[in-house]
């Protein structure tokens, strides 16, 4: 009888440190079953040399778990440690469980590669802010190099020209690229974009590279009529031509800081700025938007034609109206303006 005691005992004892050891794992298993509060598919980027309690915090403040302290219990069973930590874009789809987010963060499972588009902007802030959406750099970390007069002549621009540089496109790059190096490929692609047959063009335009996007840039400020723009830009090849000042509106819009107005009054053409374009003959110091490729072709390409005048259309179509003297000129330009005024647009 005292024999089955202590085996009774033994038994026991066991039991209860198997317990003691069993349950843990039985805890923290079904923890990593538990999945994340998300309700749709969620991006979270981890940036290169950031801290573990970092990401677990940003993945708390981004609602992916619910508490940082006992994930970090949970991420330490499963062995996720700093050094194991990869950066880059992940991609968590709603009800992923907590098992699957240390798996990923662990095997560095998110991507390595970003997709940089930008189109549509008008200033070096516009641009960084555009490109900084998909990689790990910051805007500012952009901003920083482009206003930087020794690192813009590298490239030969300065920063008030840098921004013809950058041709519109959809550009792979890995996500944590650094700036330089970020600049360094559009650079390159700039190169690849003036081909021979473009550089001639812009030299039978007596215009540089620069030239050409400066002037594409008010071009696509005055249509969005792609169809119009070789039209468009065939006026003010004439007016370059002929000494003739561009008296275009979009330079002004730029040194008002204004984009949106719709009318252009007398005392803006008084501004004092080299942009303005009423005051000073020839293309302002720099681009005023960044142009597309298809606005530096239609500059390239531009309609060889007499007129020198333009002019919205009354209709508001998007298109305009022509004319090769002044006289022409002033009867479309006073039927826009009856227009805007039925419409009470006085701005």
């Amino acid at each position: 009888m005292k024999s089955l005691k202590i085996i009774g005992f033994i038994i026991l004892i066991v039991a209860i440190v198997g317990g003691i050891y069993i349950y843990p794992k039985a805890s923290m298993y079904f923890y990593g079953k538990k999945t994340a509060s998300i309700t749709k598919e969620t991006t979270f980027y981890v940036p290169s040399r950031t801290s573990l309690k970092e990401v677990l915090l940003n993945l708390q403040g981004a609602g992916i778990i619910d508490s940082e302290s006992e994930f970090r219990e949970y991420a330490a069973f499963r062995n996720l440690k700093e050094e194991t930590l990869e950066g880059g874009k992940y991609i968590f789809p709603k009800n992923v469980t907590y098992s699957k987010i240390v798996e990923d963060l662990r095997q560095g499972n998110g991507e390595k590669e970003a997709q940089v588009t930008f189109n549509n902007a008008r200033t070096k802030k516009e641009l960084a802010e555009k490109i900084a959406l998909t990689v790990e750099l910051s805007a500012e970390d952009i901003l920083t190099l482009v206003t930087d007069e020794k690192f813009t002549s590298k490239y030969g621009f300065t920063p008030t020209t840098i921004n013809t540089m950058f041709i519109p496109n959809t550009y792979n790059v890995y996500w944590d690229i650094t700036a330089e190096d970020l600049i360094s490929k559009l650079a390159k692609e700039y190169k690849r974009f003036w081909t021979p047959t473009r550089k001639a063009k812009a030299k039978a335009l007596n215009m540089s590279q620069t030239e050409v996007s400066t002037l594409a840039s008010i071009v696509v400020c005055e249509t969005i009529k792609m169809d119009e723009a070789p039209k468009i830009a065939g006026v003010y090849v004439n007016r370059l031509k002929r000494g003739i000042p561009l008296d275009a509106d979009p330079t002004l819009k730029w040194v008002l800081g204004d984009f949106e107005i719709k009318r252009i009054l007398n005392k803006d053409k008084e501004l004092d700025s080299p942009y303005n374009t009423y005051k000073n003959r020839g293309l302002p110091p720099g681009p005023i938007y960044i142009p597309s490729v298809q606005y530096i072709d239609a500059v390239l390409n531009y309609e060889k034609h007499d007129y020198i005048f333009f002019c919205a259309k009354e209709d508001f179509s998007g298109y305009s109206n022509f004319a090769k003297t002044n006289r022409q000129h002033e009867i479309n330009a006073r039927k826009y303006h009856k227009a805007l005024n039925e419409r009470k647009i006085y701005r």
